[in-house]
């Protein structure tokens, strides 16, 4: 498909021009596995199972494509009014999100199955993901991209650019669909100079910004309407976000499937019924600890909600005692 959308050198070129690897990757995927479903056994297939590994690592490396539409584009068209299409299309990563994690467990288990239920399974799983795809992109191509373009500013797209590379591409983007670097920190002058006071001591802005990279953990605040406010920038950082995303709703900021949740906590926290809520999950190798806490001033007025998010993997291991002498 020839991408005459936008223009190379335009954020909505580059993702379409993802769309057509992927959707493009896992058509092959799906002849594959059709191709795999008429052997014998695992060694008469070689030579597909080799294809077949290097497309699924294709897929695994593929998520910097949705995380650059959740956390930048998707934000900026809320704002800017069109709110449906966006959360149906993060419902739909999901989805792929699903079928994706099947397709990499059933690789992992391929020694373990008889041939005839793997190449079963492959072949249902690389036909769910062909169509899902298929599905999907021509839906953000034919309706989320021309609505984008129509409703975001020259302006918008500059911030597009700079938080597409900031997050990141995928390693099979094509070079000249690579936009932006990562953002630099701003010179700060003399506005470093003035210090910020506080009830325990007194800080310039540029030492507290410094600080919120330094410490281990993720911060993020919602204020007393539901509005994301603040993040804090750390390198390396679990979850990915973006500038784009500040003065949304927080609830546009979940996947659908974790939204009654989302409320259910805020409405405690509003309420002052509760005080922390606290989750731990397994997330790509890490064993990550996440907390909100409800902010309140010292008059017990509700502030907003703070989330901290750590990694524990390693402090999980911790035995005995480590003295400075």
């Amino acid at each position: 498909m020839e991408n005459e959308l936008a223009p190379v050198g335009h954020p909505i070129h580059t993702l379409m021009q993802e769309h057509q690897i992927l959707q493009n990757q896992a058509a092959r995927l799906f002849s594959l596995a059709q191709s795999i479903a008429s052997k014998a056994d695992l060694l008469s297939a070689r030579a597909e199972m080799e294809e077949v590994a290097q497309i699924v690592e294709m897929f695994k490396s593929s998520q910097s494509h949705y995380l650059r539409e959740e956390n930048v584009l998707f934000p900026l068209l809320e704002k800017a009014g069109f709110v449906g299409p966006p959360q149906a299309m993060w419902a739909e990563h999901e989805q792929i999100r699903a079928i994706e994690k099947n397709l990499f467990q059933l690789m992992d288990r391929v020694q373990s199955l008889s041939f005839k239920d793997f190449a079963a399974q492959l072949r249902s799983l690389a036909g769910q993901q062909a169509q899902m795809l298929q599905s999907h992109f021509f839906k953000e191509n034919n309706i989320l991209f021309p609505h984008g373009l129509e409703l975001l500013s020259a302006a918008d797209w500059e911030e597009v650019i700079r938080e597409f590379g900031r997050i990141g591409y995928c390693p099979f983007t094509p070079e000249a669909d690579r936009l932006g670097a990562p953002a630099q920190a701003e010179e700060r002058g003399a506005e470093s100079d003035g210090l910020i006071k506080f009830l325990t001591g007194s800080l310039s802005k540029a030492t507290l910004e410094a600080i919120f990279q330094t410490l281990p953990v993720e911060l993020t605040f919602v204020d007393k309407n539901d509005t994301f406010v603040f993040f804090s920038h750390l390198q390396g950082a679990i979850f990915t976000r973006s500038t784009a995303t500040l003065g949304t709703r927080v609830q546009n900021c979940h996947p659908p499937k974790s939204l009654h949740l989302v409320n259910k906590i805020l409405q405690e926290f509003k309420a002052g019924i509760r005080d922390v809520a606290e989750f731990w999950i397994n997330f790509q190798g890490k064993i990550v600890h996440i907390r909100y806490f409800a902010v309140r001033d010292s008059k017990g007025q509700y502030l907003g909600s703070l989330e901290v998010t750590q990694d524990i993997t390693e402090i999980q291991k911790i035995k005995g005692e480590k003295r400075l002498a």
